[in-house]
């Protein structure tokens, strides 16, 4: 070698070790979603290098695959490249392996040393999620850099063996490659079940070679109405649907992943699709049209109809041989019954089967128990079981259905208690069509409701009021995704990123580990992989979030802003726009009069949505109250404190800032604190129709010096809305001759929905937020 060679390799030598010393050194961290149930530190740490192997048990085709999963989410964060080799383990490397004194078959083991890493579970799907818990712990996007991974051990297990999502297809269409997507979304957070929501009365969405005519005209609507059932449509034709050999392929997909697919038709009612292809298969013949609109129509399937009853059974006979799932969904929820009731078949049916109406049910409820139980007949003939909305309780449940408990948790616990499994999917807690911030003006169009992400993590799915043994029924968790307004898969990841985060921790971590701060901490961190995937997450959780309550022994209104993660807070009172010129956020609020308060957090490279909150002060702001008559249950809230915070609600009446009232009126006694002249009280009613929430019929005020006997000093009566007057928020006042009074006593009446109405005669709810006294 000459001397120039020499001096060029010195050269190169010298910059390789430069280099080396310059790049950054990374480790990985395992505070990760979901917790793992025990994690112990150990000596040492594991330096992951591009000559890493990973190994698996030569012959084991499965984890071999698991190896490939790995091996492309290290390169994904990392950018190293590894090399995958079956046979014994060695060192600098990450060995996978089959342990059978793990006895969960979804538990692992996770072990970090110095010189290698060993996953093992109790069965591949173990091992899985091991390979999860590991690709979550790796720095994300940590390309040319040393990656350190701290000593430990991790032994972990799910609380819950049914760990689910579901997708519904049917409103709106997403092509194979977006369930796929949905998929992968499922294995980062540890859940094993995908219920896919194929068929109902907007599309037909599978393929069943018997019934062609279900694709061919049950999968096209010829529009789709605008917005909340406004009565203007698109004109704009809709479809879609998967042939046999595409749902075979998203099968396999899914079972790679350790995830069962369980798929839905729904019946008896949802069937307005199937009616369409096949009128014969209804009530009245029809004409039918796949429906353009959302809610529930009242074309059913025939009960009374043997051709109807055959239909179901081929279905589900295809059905069953194309899912290998021991489950199937039946439905069995929001079934109408006016058709049955006006037809001579079903009423035959009826008559034949000797059933009859009792104190619980009508005939009617007990037909759809009849045709559920069929169902479950015919899927046991063929070695599996059904799952069904909790409306399969009504009438009667089949033997060995499983209960999907939607309406809150009371049709759980009714099953657990007749010993039926159940899945919880309570609606006010796992319905991700809902709204997930309370500042709908900037978030995509909703059905409504509201599910923050401090809601879905606070569910306790199994009930204490059931005895240990009726809680061993409780098998597993699920959230919902309906999608009447969610036309895109990208408002798909909006609308479920990251509360599917909250939902992972509730399926899979023990109660007692469950820690909400910390949960935001290790959710930051997540946020990295959902960027590195380029899913479409809810960057909400970055914005400025508020906390205010009101004191009304000082009068004021405590605000506390916070955000998730790095980022000073800037804020103005006077309503202008924020920026890092504006005051910086050291301490909670208090607020002493008008106010509307804006607030940012700004970070390096991001600055957040400015949060606004109108403070409105009157006489009654800040000041006690008591109500008399406990709001109805699920719109209780705070239970009084929110008519005097000085803060008014949106349309959204799920919010939090309107209580509701259903059978009872809204009796309120208002402590001024001291003699106070006053001559109007006002508030306002949040009506939205379809949801039986109509306006009160009438407002009365009492005064009184001593909060005890209180003295009537005026009313009125309010007149009926009409079918013609619309949804939305309506003020109501009432005016009187001045006059002087410490405690105020507000009442406003409810009434029962009027004839026009669907639910006429039924007690109607009304909303009331922000009572204002002058």
């Amino acid at each position: 070698m000459n001397k120039l060679s020499k001096n060029v390799l010195v050269i190169v030598t010298s910059l390789l070790v430069l280099s080396c010393l310059d790049r950054k050194t990374v480790k990985g961290e395992y505070e990760i979603i979901p917790l793992p149930q025990q994690i112990t530190p150990e000596n040492g740490s594991f330096i992951l290098k591009n000559s890493t192997q990973i190994t698996y048990p030569e012959g084991n085709d499965v984890l071999k695959q698991n190896a490939e999963f790995l091996a492309s989410y290290i390169k994904e964060a990392t950018g190293k490249d590894l090399q995958i080799v079956p046979g014994t383990p060695a060192s600098n490397s990450i060995n996978l392996a089959i342990n059978d004194a793990i006895e969960n078959p979804e538990g692992y083991k996770l072990t970090v040393v110095p010189d290698k890493i060993t996953i093992e579970g109790g069965l591949e799907s173990g091992v899985f999620y091991g390979i999860q818990t590991l690709r979550k712990s790796l720095p994300v996007l940590a390309q040319e850099t040393v990656i350190e991974l701290p000593g430990v051990t991790i032994e972990d297990a799910p609380r819950f063996k049914y760990r689910g999502m579901m997708l519904d297809v049917s409103r709106h269409f997403f092509p194979i490659d977006s369930v796929k997507q949905y998929i992968d979304i499922l294995a980062l957070h540890n859940m094993n079940t995908l219920h896919w929501h194929l068929s109902d009365d907007q599309g037909w969405r599978i393929e069943i070679k018997k019934y062609p005519e279900l694709t061919r005209i049950g999968s096209q609507r010829k529009e789709t109405v605008i917005g909340h059932n406004s009565g203007k449509y698109d004109g704009t034709p809709y479809g879609g649907f998967y042939t046999q050999d595409q749902i075979r392929e998203v099968i396999d997909y899914a079972a790679k992943r350790f995830i069962t697919i369980i798929p839905e038709i729904d019946m008896p009612g949802h069937q307005l699709a199937a009616l369409t292809s096949y009128p014969e298969l209804g009530c009245t013949g029809g004409p039918y049209e796949v429906w353009s609109q959302w809610g529930v129509a009242e074309d059913v399937i025939c009960a009374g109809n043997e051709k109807s009853m055959q239909f179901l059974e081929d279905v589900l006979g295809e059905i069953i041989d194309l899912f290998p799932s021991e489950y199937i969904h039946v439905g069995g929820d929001e079934c109408p019954k006016v058709r049955w009731k006006a037809c001579p078949k079903c009423q035959a049916r009826i008559k034949q089967e000797g059933i009859k109406s009792d104190s619980k049910h009508s005939a009617e409820e007990y037909l759809q128990s009849y045709v559920i139980s069929r169902m479950e007949k015919f899927v046991e003939s063929k070695g599996r079981h059904i799952i069904g909305w909790d409306e399969i309780l009504e009438g009667g449940l089949a033997p060995n259905a499983t209960v999907m408990s939607w309406r809150g948790m009371a049709g759980g616990i009714e099953a657990a208690k007749q010993h039926h499994n159940v899945i919880m999917t309570p609606n006010t807690y796992l319905y991700f069509d809902y709204y997930q911030t309370t500042d709908v003006a900037n978030e995509p169009l909703a059905i409504g409701g509201y599910v923050p992400l401090e809601r879905v993590y606070s569910l306790e799915p199994v009930p204490a009021s059931l005895s240990p043994e009726e809680q061993k029924y409780i098998i597993g968790v699920q959230a919902n995704l309906w999608t009447e307004y969610i036309p895109t898969f990208s408002q798909v990841e909006y609308m479920v990123l990251p509360r599917m985060a909250a939902l992972s921790e509730v399926q899979w971590c023990s109660p007692e580990k469950k820690n909400y701060p910390q949960f935001l901490k290790r959710l930051f961190n997540l946020t990295g992989i959902y960027d590195q995937q380029g899913y479409n997450y809810g960057k909400h959780i970055f914005n400025v979030e508020a906390t205010l309550v009101p004191d009304t022994n000082k009068g004021v209104l405590n605000v506390t802003l916070k955000t998730l993660g790095n980022g000073d807070i800037y804020y103005t009172l006077d309503g202008t726009e924020p920026s890092k010129n504006s005051t910086k956020y050291t301490a909670p609020l208090e607020i002493t009069q008008d106010a509307t308060i804006k607030a940012i957090v700004i970070r390096p490279n991001l600055k957040s949505r400015v949060l606004t909150e109108k403070v409105t002060f009157n006489k009654a702001t800040m000041k006690p109250i008591t109500l008399k008559v406990a709001p109805s249950k699920g719109y209780d809230f705070n239970g009084g404190p929110e008519l005097t915070d000085g803060l008014t609600g949106n349309n959204n009446y799920k919010t939090g800032r309107w209580l509701g009232f259903q059978g009872r009126d809204l009796d309120a006694v208002i402590d001024l604190k001291e003699p106070t002249e006053i001559q109007k009280v006002s508030f306002n009613t949040n009506v939205v129709k379809g949801d039986w929430i109509m306006g009160v019929t009438g407002i009365s005020v009492k005064i009184s010096d001593d909060g005890k006997s209180f003295k009537e000093i005026a009313t009125k009566n309010i007149p009926e809305l009409t079918q013609q007057d619309k949804d939305g928020i309506y003020p109501q006042e009432i005016t009187f001759n001045p006059v002087k009074a410490r405690y105020v006593e507000v009442i406003a009446k409810g009434g029962k929905l009027p004839k026009w109405h669907g639910g006429a005669g039924y007690d109607a709810f009304f909303f009331v937020d922000e009572i204002s006294i002058e």
